[in-house]
């Protein structure tokens, strides 16, 4: 058993992409190795700021012999075939080969070969050239003069089996058992002899943390060590540790001086000046609120001075970049927002929708519409849509665009606008992702319901839709932000009545058609279109209730009722799943199929009556049984009423419990088929009420199972 040591060295690698490389390294390696017929027992990879690091454990050193079978043709075939079968097989003579028998074919001729195995070193010596040139990047660079692309110039290839070189060249760089440390505080060169010399060299002199982990592990504890002494408290991000994990080989952690006067920017200003320009942490005091006039900053070496001059510099460059920021604030500040408002007019939101400040227009219409139906004053919600995408134009936004909608309500405030309104201005975009509040203010609601709603209806409009994975609009996200909306705040409205009148406002019919058969050809095409919407909602509200686990085919079964109001439909779903998972729901649902099926059958012989009427008359003439499913359907029919009207399906789920014994006898004791047509007819108008009956909670037909 054999050690393998990969490493590849080369300029900075971008800290997004290091995690997802070593994943690759180690499985493009480990896959090679095993198709050549390697072997091992453990295999491990990391990766950091300048390095790509594999290490396989308990490799074979040589790939098993392998014996091969080439079957030749029938004993007794033409010589022809027989000297093409030796020419193929390296035989010299017929008698060198075996023959098989088969029960069927007969006996054949068969020759057997043994290929012997390869050295470990050989299959790496080939594998590892093939896996760096194929190897892929988000982006990647050519080295001059060479053919190789890699995401920096690779410099250095360490390989070592065992101690040993293997040798091979990729691309100019050819292999060895020598790397290099931290640039500053222990280059090097080190020579190494496997993974156990590679790490103590690296993490001793090398003064290099070889694992993300470990490095992460570090940052925090510096972290920890020095806001304890300062009395301060991280405030925390975790992209910003990510990528800063992935920036220093060697972190050691400052905390610098903030000139405080900066103090009376935004603090989101404030966090993403660090986080953006200079990878700072911002630290609060506990329990006060706003930033403290502190930072945190990661170097990547240790300074003879304990890092004092690095944080001075770093105070120095944070002050710059809040200089900047404060300009921008205090001359946004100085235009209104609604002079902000009128530049949305000249910045084009999707050619076939107009621009900015058409969309605005649109959804401060529609924020109006919504705002009754969510409790919200309808002139704050139009006031907030109409000043929402104003700061999109503002000098801060235009330098951070991580901060639309919070800019906006700073400016707000300042201009002494209404809270509602300005907490509107913010929250209109949430939720940006799963993890992400929805807004629950009213005003807020209405607003983000309103741009979001806009968008959809817009795209749909212009037959821009998502396909596939592809979905450049983020319209998927839109949908779920909806339909989170709605739920989480138990927004109650028809949806479908809200998309027809939404469309015709983005259509915009203002040349509207001149005869009677255009304009239901209008009305048809946007019937279609917002069908089609309602069924992409069905699709985003599958996704979010089984994240609850709940069942898909149950939304399709209340979705088939043409239902629009998603809070009712998550009622139906719920009482229908816990009706399903009682004995009577089962077995009413066994009894749905079975009529349903005989119903289905009974179409494919010819097509059934539109209506389907049951004749009292023939029904008392009848076993005990038809009569019993008869009254009870009669009973069931009427006793649905309330509970659908009150919106209480638990307890229209219980009416319709009670069709299950009579369905159940019905079909023990009597024959659907009988011969006499008109009993034929009759018993199948009984099922089509059974049907119809549990159709006004849900369709039946659309539940598994």
């Amino acid at each position: 058993m054999a050690e393998l040591l990969l490493e590849l060295f080369s300029e900075e690698i971008p800290a997004r992409m290091q995690a997802k490389a070593e994943a690759d390294l180690l499985a493009a390696l480990t896959a090679r190795l095993k198709e050549a017929g390697l072997g091992s027992k453990a295999a491990f990879a990391i990766s950091g700021p300048r390095r790509l690091t594999a290490v396989i454990e308990g490799l074979d050193e040589r790939s098993a012999d392998v014996r091969e079978e080439k079957k030749g043709p029938k004993v007794g075939a033409p010589q022809q075939a027989i000297d093409g079968f030796l020419r193929g097989a390296g035989l010299t003579s017929i008698d060198e080969a075996g023959i098989v028998s088969d029960p069927k074919k007969g006996d054949s001729y068969v020759a057997y070969q043994t290929v012997p195995g390869r050295e470990a070193v050989d299959v790496i010596a080939e594998a590892v050239p093939a896996i760096v040139r194929a190897f892929s990047w988000p982006k990647s660079m050519r080295t001059a003069g060479g053919d190789l692309r890699w995401v920096r110039p690779l410099q250095r290839i360490v390989c070592v089996l065992d101690g040993a070189v293997v040798p091979f060249e990729v691309g100019g760089v050819v292999s060895a058992n020598v790397t290099e440390g931290h640039r500053v505080n222990g280059r090097g060169p080190y020579t190494v002899k496997g993974w156990k010399h590679y790490k103590k060299s690296l993490e001793g002199k090398g003064h290099v943390i070889l694992s993300r982990p470990d490095r992460r592990a570090r940052i925090l504890e510096g972290i920890a060590d020095v806001c304890g002494k300062a009395g301060l408290e991280l405030v925390p991000d975790e992209g910003l540790l990510e990528e800063v994990t992935g920036l220093a080989e060697w972190p050691v952690v400052l905390l610098g001086q903030m000139d405080p006067t900066f103090l009376d920017l935004p603090p989101e200003v404030i966090k993403l000046s660090m986080r953006t320009h200079q990878k700072y942490f911002a630290v609060r005091r506990p329990g006060a609120e706003g930033l403290a006039p502190n930072f945190i900053v990661v170097a990547n070496m240790t300074a003879s001075d304990g890092g004092v001059k690095i944080a001075e510099g770093n105070a120095r460059v944070l002050s710059a970049r809040l200089s900047d920021a404060r300009f921008f604030w205090e001359k946004d500040k100085a235009t209104p927002l609604e002079v902000m408002g009128q530049k949305l007019s000249t910045i084009a939101f999707k050619q076939e929708l107009g621009s900015l400040g058409d969309k605005v227009e649109r959804v401060a219409a529609l924020a109006r519409e919504l705002a009754p139906k969510v409790g919200a004053d309808p002139d704050l919600a139009e006031r907030a849509a109409r000043l929402a995408k104003a700061d999109l134009v503002s000098e801060m936004v235009g330098e951070f665009p991580e901060l639309q909608g919070v800019m906006g309500r700073y400016y707000a405030r300042a201009a002494g606008e209404d809270a509602r309104v300005a907490d509107a201005i913010r929250d209109h975009y949430k939720p940006q992702g799963p993890s992400d509040a929805v807004p629950s203010e009213p005003v807020a609601v209405a607003v983000a319901l309103a741009d979001k709603l806009d968008t959809l209806v817009g795209f749909w409009a212009i037959d821009e839709k998502p396909t596939g994975s592809k979905d450049p609009f983020a319209l998927r996200r839109a949908a779920l932000g909806v339909v989170r909306i709605v739920l989480e705040n138990q927004c109650r409205f028809k949806l479908r009545y809200l998309l027809m009148d939404h469309n015709e406002v983005v259509v915009d019919w203002k040349r509207p058609p001149q005869t009677k058969d255009e304009l239901l050809k209008t009305f048809d095409h946007c019937a279609m279109l917002v069908d089609d919407l309602l069924s992409f909602f069905a699709d985003r509200l599958k996704q979010v209730l089984r994240d609850q686990g709940k069942r898909h085919d149950l939304i399709d079964a209340v979705f088939a009722l043409g239902e629009d109001d998603l809070v009712l439909i998550v009622k139906r779903v719920e009482a229908l799943g816990a009706f399903l998972e009682t004995e009577d729901g089962a077995t009413l649902l066994a009894g749905y199929k079975r009529a349903a099926n005989i119903l289905k059958a009974e179409e494919k012989k010819g097509a059934l009556p539109e209506t389907l009427s049951v004749d009292g008359v023939l029904v008392a003439k009848g076993p005990a049984v038809e009569q019993a499913l008869w009254a009870a359907l009669q009973g069931t029919t009427a006793s649905l009423e309330a509970p659908l009207a009150e919106e209480d399906f638990a307890g229209a789920m219980r009416v319709l419990a009670g069709l299950r014994g009579p369905v159940d006898a019905f079909f023990e004791g009597v024959m659907v088929n009988d011969p006499d047509a008109a009993l034929r007819a009759n018993r199948l108008a009984l099922l089509a009420e059974v049907r119809g009956a549990l159709h006004k909670v849900a369709d039946f037909s659309k539940i598994e199972g």
